[in-house]
């Protein structure tokens, strides 16, 4: 897979997930949402698994899981129950988005040195700094 492709990817997939949530109408429950969001999701995911899978033996594929997929589909639920009710408290699309993405990339510099041990660099703290005067100045 080329190195750029998964930025690509996201980078589309944040633009439309962002479009979408916003979109949402004002009186449809945010949980319904996500459960007509999530059955959406499962049933792609389950159609790439045995069009991308050489051996296609969802048996064999399951004993390989562990906690993490349980986990991450709370974070999940978490993340965009969160992205919902932040578009209905009224951010904007290009503040919301901002704002939480800084926040969030400070948090991951700390995760990655405290639980995966990796290097903190000048340029990194230097980083941090701007994205916390920059939310300074997105707020004011």
């Amino acid at each position: 897979m080329p190195y750029y492709l998964p930025v690509v990817m996201i980078v589309l997939s944040n633009v439309f997930y962002n479009i979408c949530t916003k979109s949402l109408p004002a009186a449809a429950n945010p949980f319904l949402s996500l459960v007509v969001t999530y059955m959406v999701g499962a049933g792609a995911s389950l159609a790439l698994f045995f069009l991308c899978s050489p051996d296609r033996s969802l048996a064999h594929a399951v004993q390989q899981v562990n906690w993490a997929p349980v986990v991450l589909g709370l974070s999940i639920v978490g993340l965009e129950a969160g992205y919902i009710f932040l578009y209905r408290a009224g951010w904007k699309v290009s503040m919301g988005s901002i704002v939480c993405n800084s926040v969030l990339a400070i948090v991951l510099i700390a995760v990655g040195v405290l639980l995966y041990h990796e290097k903190i660099s000048v340029n990194q703290v230097i980083g941090m700094a701007l994205c916390a005067a920059g939310l300074v100045f997105i707020n004011r």
